[in-house]
């Protein structure tokens, strides 16, 4: 049987990356659609199997500057309404938290580069448990709390809240398990101008992606089966 997955995407080059042949695999037809410009009041939020809300260098509370975000804010709550699969990554994640009521705020730092979880007891018995000791890569300024009701699953020493679960079908992840070492450069020249504002040297990231490489791709695919798995038994 053929599923559909739906992504929202903010910038091209932050896709569903290495979760994408995962997906394939399981007999998901994907389709994105492009925050900024496409009508997102139009989409029909039960409709999808799955909805992946992706990352973007934008904050999840910049509705005055960014106002198709308020469009978006109304589709994630209609999609919690609904209980179906819903995953986020980065912005999607704080968006999630955001329609759940949780609070969205900068850290007043950047977490930016690859490094390891600290899984919470929850953590270690969800499906992120196959990426303990996994570098993931993380790239944000802000930081979501967690929802009322959901469960805390990952931190790190700059940001305490980098994952939650609300049941079996929503999943909120502040890091990226989508990043791929090939394609690893559009993010280092989508995001050039922040990482000189950060003093960061890409050839860091480029290396440290090189390294990680396999590791984080079979660990995301491995991760992502385990919560389908649980979502699908709860459908």
């Amino acid at each position: 049987m053929t599923r559909t997955a739906l992504a929202i995407r903010h910038v091209h080059f932050e896709d569903l990356g290495s979760l994408a042949p995962l997906l394939q695999a399981r007999g998901y037809r994907i389709e994105y659609v492009d925050a900024a410009v496409d009508d997102l009041r139009a989409i029909d939020a039960s409709a999808p199997d799955l909805l992946v809300v992706l990352g973007g260098p934008i904050g999840a509370f910049d509705d005055a500057l960014y106002p198709f975000l308020e469009a978006e804010l109304a589709l994630v709550r209609k999609r919690l309404d609904c209980g179906r699969p819903l995953l986020g990554i980065c912005l999607g994640a704080q968006l999630i938290a955001r329609a759940l009521g949780a609070r969205v705020y900068p850290m007043g730092v950047k977490e930016i580069g690859y490094g390891t979880l600290t899984l919470t007891a929850q953590g270690e018995a969800s499906p992120l448990a196959a990426l303990a000791g996994v570098p993931v890569l993380h790239w944000h300024g802000d930081q979501f709390d967690i929802p009322a009701g959901a469960h805390h699953l990952a931190a790190t020493a700059i940001g305490a809240n980098q994952a939650f679960a609300l049941g079996e079908k929503v999943l909120g992840l502040q890091f990226h398990v989508e990043a791929q070492t090939r394609t690893i450069e559009r993010w280092l020249v989508g995001h050039a101008g922040e990482l000189g504002q950060c003093g960061i040297d890409p050839r860091t990231l480029r290396a440290e992606a090189g390294a990680v490489g396999s590791r984080l791709e079979t660990a995301a695919a491995e991760m992502l089966s385990h919560w389908l798995q649980r979502a699908q038994d709860q459908e």
